[in-house]
């Protein structure tokens, strides 16, 4: 490359080999970047709480009883499932939140019976969580 005076002919442009490195150098400080973000975002939201379908049974035609496994960090704090209903169309046609109490085992194993506005076909867990809603904690 021939080396022209800047005061006359301005700056002199980048080569080819030194944009390919800062477009590389870029991109390794935008993945990094986003490793750190996910890192950072899993342990942030996280859930210490993890529900986990055991099975279902169809008692009748408006109720199904769903069993769940739910494995926790801390087994002494109490937790909150939702399990639910679904009809042959994939639609939610029930719900129930399931107060899991403290416990001295990681995983424990809780059934519930879920009603149904339509004929169910099969119970699931949506997801628990640790923000327990006051009207199911026990007086």
């Amino acid at each position: 490359m021939i080396e022209r005076p800047s005061a006359r002919y301005g700056r002199q442009r980048l080569t080819r080999r030194q944009r390919r490195m800062i477009a590389g150098g870029l991109t390794v400080l935008v993945l990094v970047a986003g490793i750190v973000v996910a890192v950072v975002a899993s342990g942030r939201f996280g859930s210490p709480a993890e529900g986990e379908l055991g099975g279902y049974r169809l008692v009748d035609d408006q109720t199904v009883e769903v069993t769940i496994n739910v494995t926790r960090e801390d087994p002494a704090q109490p937790v909150v499932c939702i399990v639910r209903a679904r009809a042959l169309d994939g639609s939610e046609t029930g719900r129930r939140e399931v107060l899991v109490g403290p416990s001295t085992q990681k995983t424990v194993q809780v059934t519930a019976a879920v009603k149904s506005r339509k004929p169910p076909v099969v119970g699931d867990v949506y997801g628990c969580g640790t923000d327990v809603p006051p009207y199911l904690v026990a007086p």
